[in-house]
């Protein structure tokens, strides 16, 4: 979350103090259980408040399945802290709730009023900093001892980041579907019996062709070839280690497992910027017909606000961020795009999504580059990020849920 969005966020609070109570406020009996979890019950109230919470946050997506999906993982996220005896100090609470604000500008007492004035209760700001502080020590205490990177992995990443010579790759993806426990126990299954293995264009092709989500499903699974710097980077730092024809371990994305068959690499022999950040916008489209439409009628991102015009709000969302933190879905997707190209193929949490890249920020290879301890760094906090979304949708597989 950055700085611009939560304060763009302070523009629909406002209004949302002065709108009409929305409907499910209206109806009452909120705090009866609406959810399952194990022995967790949730709520219709903290939907609600979730509800309200993720929309100032500009979430996108379907607001109201988010709500109870992001409620769903954080009673897994505690349960997973109570069975290793981890806990959060008052302090620490106080702490993380505090630096949240600030990425806002504003103090903690200040952005409870806010939020106090949109309708949302400071225990479910709480709740939400309290799942993620905890997560973070549930992750480090089960992965940390396998998250250490040997010096040889250090010694390739600093060759990668100095960009001596430009690198690409030719890949062909795999989009397991992971949203239900049934999915995502058909989609370990499938993912086990191929990663790290060795196989030909044509079987994985099949495989794809088969099975994958993604709309390159249709083309086998091919993707063109892309800058090994536009990819992200615990993508990037898989691919880099295997040989042609051989398949990734999986990478889990939100409601989705991804696999990677690395067909080709080639040095260009010239040196190769390396991307910081990058800008993009995703409009919500009722179909992908409607995308297509829209695709051919711009030509830049800000002809999107021309198209966003009139309607709500929330259906144009315009970001930027650091490679590292872009959604790892929309990652891999912006990763084939150039400037001011969109693809019209592509949703998310079932909800169509134009999107368009704006452009990339990027390091120029004569920088000092990073140091040996901030590689080791990032590369630990990549493979931590990657057994985290493993484990929750482990635990999410292995719970008990029922709907109200």
């Amino acid at each position: 979350m950055n700085i611009r969005t939560i304060l763009m966020s302070l523009v629909i609070m406002a209004a949302a103090a002065t709108a009409p109570l929305a409907p499910a406020r209206a109806q009452g009996n909120l705090f009866t259980p609406a959810v399952f979890v194990n022995d967790r019950v949730i709520t219709r109230y903290e939907i609600e408040q979730n509800r309200l919470f993720l929309g100032l946050l500009r979430q996108p997506g379907n607001i109201d399945e988010l709500a109870v999906e992001r409620l769903i993982e954080d009673r897994l996220r505690f349960d997973a802290a109570a069975a290793l005896g981890i806990s959060a100090s008052e302090e620490e609470i106080i702490a993380g709730m505090t630096e949240f604000a600030g990425r806002a500008n504003l103090t903690l007492e200040e952005f409870i009023q806010v939020l106090a004035r949109a309708g949302v209760a400071p225990e479910t700001f709480r709740s939400f900093v309290e799942a993620g502080l905890l997560w973070r020590q549930v992750v480090r205490a089960r992965f940390g001892p396998r998250a250490q990177i040997t010096d040889a992995e250090i010694d390739r990443a600093l060759a990668l980041a100095s960009r001596q010579s430009g690198v690409q790759v030719l890949l062909s993806e795999i989009v397991l579907p992971a949203n239900n426990p049934t999915a995502q126990a058909e989609a370990e299954r499938v993912a086990q019996r191929l990663a790290g293995q060795n196989l030909s264009e044509g079987a994985f092709a099949a495989e794809a062709r088969a099975r994958s989500v993604s709309p390159s499903r249709g083309r086998g699974g091919r993707l063109d070839w892309l800058p090994l710097g536009n990819l992200p980077p615990p993508v990037a730092a898989q691919v880099i280690g295997l040989a042609p024809g051989q398949v990734s371990q999986p990478y889990p994305v939100s409601g989705a497992i991804v696999l990677f068959l690395l067909r080709d690499l080639r040095e260009t022999g010239l040196p190769e910027e390396q991307a910081l950040s990058v800008e993009w916008a995703e409009y919500a489209v009722a179909d992908m017909a409607e995308a297509r439409r829209i695709k051919g009628e711009v030509d830049t991102c800000d002809d999107l606000y021309g198209i966003a015009l009139n309607k709500p709000e929330d259906r144009l969302v315009r970001e930027t961020r650091a490679l590292a933190e872009v959604p790892q879905s929309v990652a891999m997707e912006l990763a084939q795009l150039d400037d001011n190209e969109v693809s019209a193929e592509f949703s998310r949490g079932g909800q169509p999504l134009l999107l368009m890249l704006c452009g990339r920020t990027y390091e120029l290879p004569e920088g000092e580059g990073p140091s040996r301890e901030e590689i080791r760094n990032r590369l630990i906090s990549q493979r931590l990020a990657s057994y985290a979304d493993g484990y929750l949708a482990e635990l999410r597989a292995d719970a008990t849920i029922r709907m109200q």
